[in-house]
């Protein structure tokens, strides 16, 4: 049995492989699937208590995969903001592979569509690949902005 810290090294080849054989498009597509096939939980938590669910999610899963983090939940937002991503740590510093240049683009695909296919705005953005730097900010209203009418600052 593959452990989860191994199977981060197969993940970040699979991403390459795929990209290799069939381009970015079918990485993007790969990571739809995995997201529509295996993200149920989250789905169901976040039709059942919204952005609470969502912060029920993540902080169990975040605790789980360690690195550095922080999470916040607001009446109108959620925000994840990854300091030290567990995955880019491991495969930046391992050795063992080659990085997938756009590994941190996974998260994008994995949670953005879905999250907003529930009514969501998001706002995702890498801060730093290298360092496995990103935040991800989850706005209540769809039009993304909060009670004071504006995103928070930056």
């Amino acid at each position: 049995m593959i452990s989860a810290t191994e199977f981060i090294w197969v993940y970040n080849e699979l991403f390459r492989y795929l990209e290799r054989r069939d381009g970015k498009e079918e990485v993007v597509k790969f990571w739809r699937k995995v997201s529509d096939s295996f993200l149920q939980d989250l789905r169901q938590q976040i039709v059942d208590e919204g952005l609470k669910g969502m912060y029920r999610f993540w902080s169990r899963t975040l605790s789980e995969e360690g690195g550095r983090h922080h999470i916040s939940l607001y009446d109108d937002m959620f925000v994840i903001d990854i300091h030290k991503c567990p995955s880019v740590s491991k495969i930046r510093e391992g050795g063992r592979v080659t990085p997938y240049s756009d590994y941190c683009e996974h998260c994008y695909w994995l949670y953005v569509p879905l999250i907003e296919s529930l009514g969501y705005k998001v706002d995702y953005r890498v801060l730093d690949a290298e360092k496995g730097q990103c935040r991800m900010t989850v706005y209540a209203d769809p039009e993304g902005r909060t009670r004071k009418g504006k995103p928070p600052e930056r």
